[in-house]
């Protein structure tokens, strides 16, 4: 059974999108494409897209749609977003936002087969974002729940004391999601058709398991 070419990976900060994504990238052998990656990548090669983009983020503006949708044509015309036979496939994660960006991407031809919806209430994520903790040092990553350090508040690394970012306090956390209440969750009815919906609020297994069998059984819904 085939499994969709062009998929987008939908929901709020915290759902899981990174671990599902990165689920996705070894079980179906699919490309990972994250906007921000894509912009250092095409600024670092000099791409004539990623030039005009770097003008945009130079001054601290947003790159527009039609600009970022061209950096995303760019980018799936590599090889490594292309099966044997030529077809373009990917997983793309955090564009679209909104419904003007949507419509830039079917302009392009780059419409998705399917959206994996992962649904997780604000609370849940609210939760899983206050938790974090993070190493100054080295970067690692803690949980005050979920993944702990061998001494309390000490990176198990680097020995560094662990940090509470002030970006994962409750309140930015509550207006990113605002936000995005306000800007993605329309494309959730815009994409009813190709819409895959996963409850968010399971192990991340249990919801990587079930994005995989709704993917490979190609049903929306």
């Amino acid at each position: 059974m085939t499994t969709p070419n062009r998929m987008i990976l939908l929901g709020a900060p915290g759902a899981g999108k990174g671990t599902v994504a990165k689920g996705l990238v070894d079980h179906l052998k699919v490309t990972h494409l994250s906007t921000g990656d894509m912009l250092r990548a095409a600024v670092a090669a000099g791409t004539e897209v990623g030039l005009h983009a770097k003008t945009f983020m130079d001054r601290g503006a947003l790159v527009p749609d039609d600009v970022m949708v061209a950096l995303i044509a760019e980018r799936v015309s590599q090889d490594d977003c292309k099966s044997e036979d030529g077809t373009v496939r990917f997983l793309l994660d955090g564009f679209p936002r909104t419904l003007p960006q949507a419509d830039a991407l079917d302009d392009r031809g780059l419409g998705p087969d399917a959206v994996i919806h992962l649904d997780v209430a604000n609370e849940v994520v609210v939760g899983r974002l206050t938790g974090r903790r993070s190493c100054p040092g080295c970067g690692a990553p803690y949980h005050v729940e979920f993944k702990q350090p061998k001494v309390a508040g000490i990176c198990d690394i680097c020995d560094t004391a662990l940090v509470h970012r002030a970006d994962d306090r409750e309140e930015p956390i509550r207006k990113r999601l605002a936000t995005y209440s306000a800007q993605t969750s329309p494309l959730v009815e815009r994409y009813s058709a190709e819409l895959i919906t996963i409850d968010g609020d399971n192990a991340p297994s249990a919801v990587l398991n079930a994005v995989l069998e709704r993917v490979s059984a190609g049903s929306a819904g």
